[in-house]
């Protein structure tokens, strides 16, 4: 099936029960919220911070086992890396008592010398050499200073090993799901009505889509391992620093309260600031998108200045919330930073003034000073953890707005008859956009196999609309759809669609080749098959023109293309698809007067043997249809062949008369200059 862009071109609201979780304001001239209207999405309801962290922690169950070995390699990392300054204490006190030594007196051994000094009133100083492995009168033990050296250097390298191993694993964890959120956010629009991708602008989407789960893998990459490193660290430091002194170990946690307090009050102002930022950031990728993509319409009307204004407004609102998110969050590391440089300073002179009175050993208060900075540095870094961690809770909080919005019904399980006739039946439909407004209230009719059916009608009576319907685009509100006899809610919204070919007035190509935008009609074409369907549809007329032919490349706008050209192409891409029930709207309205006569043609051909539904303005063009339906408001005023209607001289017959006599009149005045 091919189908272009369909979108409801009739219709100003939406439906009502089927409203995505963020929802546009403002609208400009390129519909969707355009470059001069552009109004970005947001939430109707943040969702909680806890509840946002909890789900995204969730979406790691799958890397559980992954998980527990990182915890793991981790807790040996940090083991090894909080008993370096332990085994280094003992390098200093080996110094400290070699220079000691060389100045005491020797012929004593070390117990003579304390006990000495203890008969002189010298209590501090015995008490102080008691803790030493001093020798009197002997300098330096270089041979076990190295060896003190040589451990605490493997140590070192042992757990910066284990660190390696630990970042390569998260940064896999955070790839994998990474993803896997990827992919549920495709499938999940693959799942989305048509209704909320008319009520998201596009660059909005993108947005969420692209920035914003982006932003999360940086914040699972860098949180992940930071976080269970420093907790684990603080851990194993608070263990050690109760080992060598509970009393300082109390001055030191004194700082775990304030930091939490501080990093609490600084955080939730943060986070408002973060989910501004992201919305913010939304809002300008929308303007950009919007505007680059209408950016033809824009100068034709000459806006330019406008747009730049409106580009200005909202960058400056990015700006805003950006530097205050940033601002206000980067309070943290200095405060943080300023709190660990007092409890530094406490731990120094309680710790000098226990070394004086010999309670504690020299090599024990550099360990516990060295350990004071490795448990501060854990402390400010979870810090920027939970900095970093309000920026990606709000992007999660937008992708997951994503996902939580209200999908299309399931599909059934039925199916449609083999071979398919192409009968197709409404009756006593009912639909509405906003169920506040009814646009369709009671329409019944019927195309057997092989007819032609064209829709008129005034803009905004509902015939794109009813073709959106047999489509399924959008769900009737009430009433029934058959297709030889079926009820098309019973069967799969693909094996309904895979019946059809759908060629809109606004053509969409890709960026690929010719061959490959008429091949995209039927998956596994043979080049036979797209040359019969582009020289049925005309294409084939101008590709040789072409310097590659059917390999020439169409960017993604189709610029290198007119929009005549782009328009056969997407009727070639009808043609190849073999529908049993064909779909034209307005197919030929970008093609030249010539060239309507030769699709005219081919589309006569195309329809034999196929149920046709034909969306037209200009009536010349569908005066040999089986049936003719006059649309006004929604409702199916008039049918009937052409004759049959111009003998009525109804709504049909005012159409045509009205079509006409602005052509002959303009004819007239251009012959007679006078009149």
């Amino acid at each position: 099936m091919t189908v272009q862009d369909p979108k409801p071109t009739e219709a100003a609201p939406k439906v009502a029960n089927e409203r995505p979780k963020y929802a546009p304001t403002g609208g400009g001239p390129m519909g969707r919220g355009g470059p001069m209207g552009m109004g970005g999405g947001t939430g109707e309801k943040a969702v909680a911070f806890g509840a946002s962290l909890k789900r995204l922690l969730g979406m790691l169950r799958p890397e559980r086992v992954k998980m527990v070995l990182v915890v793991v390699l981790a807790s040996i990392a940090v083991a090894l890396s909080v008993a370096g300054p332990k085994i280094l204490a003992g390098a200093t006190d080996l110094l400290f008592a070699g220079v000691l030594g060389r100045q005491l007196p020797g012929g004593m051994t070390k117990d003579q010398l304390i006990q000495t000094l203890t008969a002189q009133g010298k209590t501090d100083l015995a008490n102080m050499l008691s803790r030493l492995p001093v020798v009197p009168g002997q300098g330096v033990d270089f041979g076990a200073l190295g060896s003190i050296l040589l451990l605490t250097l493997a140590v070192y390298l042992a757990s910066g090993g284990m660190q390696w191993i630990t970042g390569y694993l998260v940064n896999g964890i955070t790839q994998r799901t990474v993803y896997r959120m990827r992919k549920q956010v495709s499938e999940k629009l693959d799942r989305l009505p048509l209704s909320y991708f008319d009520n998201a602008p596009r660059g909005e989407l993108l947005s969420r889509v692209t920035n914003d789960i982006d932003n999360i893998a940086q914040t699972l990459q860098q949180t992940m391992s930071q976080f269970i490193n420093n907790l684990l660290t603080v851990v194993g430091v608070i263990g050690m620093m109760l080992w060598i002194s509970p009393l300082l170990t109390v001055v030191a946690l004194i700082t775990i309260p304030v930091v939490g307090v501080v990093t609490g009050i600084i955080g939730k102002t943060s986070q408002k600031r973060f989910k501004q930022m992201w919305k913010s950031t939304g809002e300008l990728n929308g303007i950009v998108e919007e505007a680059y993509t209408g950016h033809s319409l824009v100068k034709v009307f000459g806006r330019q200045r406008e747009v730049a204004e409106q580009f200005a407004v909202k960058n400056n609102d990015l700006f805003k919330s950006a530097f205050g998110a940033q601002f206000v969050s980067g309070i943290i590391m200095p405060a943080v930073f300023f709190i660990g440089n007092l409890n530094y300073v406490a731990i120094a002179v309680i710790g000098g003034l226990r070394i004086a009175s010999g309670q504690m050993g020299l090599g024990d208060v550099q360990a516990f000073i060295q350990y004071s900075r490795m448990f501060t540095q854990p402390l400010t870094q979870l810090a920027s953890v939970a900095n970093l961690l309000q920026s990606g809770i709000a992007s999660a909080e937008r992708v997951f707005e994503v996902l939580d919005a209200q999908e299309q019904t399931p599909d059934a399980e039925g199916q449609l008859p083999t071979p398919l006739k192409g009968r197709v039946a409404f009756e006593h439909v009912q639909f509405s956009y906003n169920l506040d407004k009814p646009l369709i209230t009671d329409l019944s009719l019927v195309a057997e196999p092989g007819a032609t059916i064209a829709i008129v009608g005034p803009t905004g009576a509902g015939k794109t609309t009813l073709v959106n319907l047999l489509e399924r685009f959008y769900d009737i509100q009430g009433g029934e759809i058959t297709l030889d006899g079926v009820d098309i809610n019973a069967v799969p919204r693909r094996e309904l669609r895979d019946q059809m070919g759908m060629v809109l007035q606004d053509t969409w190509l890709f960026g690929g080749s010719i061959r490959d935008n008429i091949a995209y009609g039927k998956p596994g074409a043979t080049e036979a098959e797209i040359r019969a369907a582009a020289e049925a549809s005309y294409v084939d007329r101008f590709v040789h023109s072409l310097p590659d032919g059917y390999d020439t490349v169409i960017d993604e706008e189709g610029s290198n293309v007119s929009a005549g050209e782009k328009q056969l192409i997407t009727i070639a891409r009808a043609f190849l698809s073999e529908p049993t029930i064909l779909i034209l709207d307005e197919a030929t309205s970008s093609v030249d007067t010539r060239t309507e006569l030769l699709v005219q043609r081919a589309m006569k051909a195309l329809r034999a043997d196929r149920t046709s539904f034909v969306i037209a303005h200009r009536l010349s063009t569908i005066r040999d249809a089986d049936t003719i339906l006059v649309m006004e408001h929604g409702d199916i005023v008039e049918q009937g062949n052409h004759e049959q209607l111009m003998a009525a001289k109804g709504a049909y017959y005012r159409l045509y008369q009205a079509q006409f006599a602005a052509t002959l009149q303009g004819e007239t005045e251009a012959e007679d200059p006078a009149a």
